[in-house]
């Protein structure tokens, strides 16, 4: 994949072009490519760089490559074509398109309305990395209680993104609530420190558990993914013993020490998938608690 313009500078604090983005990615392909496959993606584009206004791209009718796969979705009159990432080929097209953050669904084509996954963001209010840590921490205990094991990341923002595999047979309504009865749990066990609150008026000091990351046509930040913010933070995983030391904040990783981690760790959410669990018993539980 030939990167047009590769000398443009994207990230100006830190003098980050567009070639240094698209060699990011091309090194970390191997262990991103199976997290973000087949995903439906929003583009988030910058193409004057992050010290300009970016937009959101989602559908991709026109301008694109014949090899590049896409996945037809409905919405509320019409549909639309998102882009599908198979293979590192694809992967650079988005970076060529300025695409700096790809966000993706929890579901896979074709089978978008069933999800292969539950995440849960924590979006907190105030710079509290002790509050920030217990949330999480009990966040992975209820799921834990429930019989589901859980996967984190840093979010390459301000919180932390929890995910848990599914086996996808509850489809995507199932799981949206399914998630909300957890995040109420959470903040049902911890009210001084969680909220559900949307607005963030609403809030306090208190830390989001949002789960609207589940719903029709949502999206996350892809694993790897870099974001668009000063320092060009990556949104990658952690162990749970790294998040509980302190070890690991929401944005230790950035593009440019990501391969001395993947030299390291490897990719700690390789055995994801062989943990996929049913939703059905989970829920039951829930019910009890």
């Amino acid at each position: 994949m030939v990167i047009s313009h590769p000398e443009k500078i994207l990230f100006p604090d830190d003098g980050i072009t567009k070639g240094e983005l698209a060699a990011y990615y091309e090194m970390i392909a191997p262990v991103m490519l199976p997290h973000i496959e087949r995903r439906p993606i929003t583009m988030e584009r910058f193409p004057a760089g992050i010290g300009k206004k970016g937009f959101i791209q989602k559908d991709v009718s026109t301008g694109f490559p014949e090899w590049l796969q896409r996945v037809e979705v409905p919405k509320k009159d019409g549909v639309v074509h998102h882009p599908i990432v198979t293979d590192a080929q694809s992967l650079l097209w988005l970076v060529n398109q300025n695409c700096i953050t790809p966000h993706v669904w929890t579901s896979r084509a074709p089978d978008v309305y069933y999800p292969d996954l539950c995440v849960f963001d924590l979006d907190p209010s105030i710079d509290d990395p002790g509050m920030l840590r217990d949330a999480a921490l009990g966040l992975r205990d209820v799921l834990e209680e429930l019989g589901l094991p859980s996967w984190v990341k840093t979010s390459g923002s301000k919180g932390f993104h929890i995910a848990v595999p599914l086996d996808g047979k509850a489809d995507m309504g199932e799981v949206e609530r399914f998630a909300h009865a957890v995040g109420r749990l959470c903040v049902k066990r911890d009210p001084k420190n969680l909220t559900q609150e949307f607005y963030k008026a609403e809030r306090g000091t208190r830390i989001l558990v949002d789960t609207g990351r589940n719903g029709w046509s949502a999206t996350h930040a892809v694993v790897y993914a870099v974001r668009a913010k000063a320092g060009a933070p990556v949104s990658a995983p952690c162990s749970w013993e790294e998040l509980e030391s302190g070890k690991v904040g929401p944005r230790t990783f950035t593009l440019r020490n990501m391969a001395s981690r993947i030299e390291d760790a490897g990719d700690l959410w390789s055995g994801m998938r062989r943990r996929r669990r049913s939703l059905k018993r989970p829920l039951m539980k829930l019910r009890r608690l």
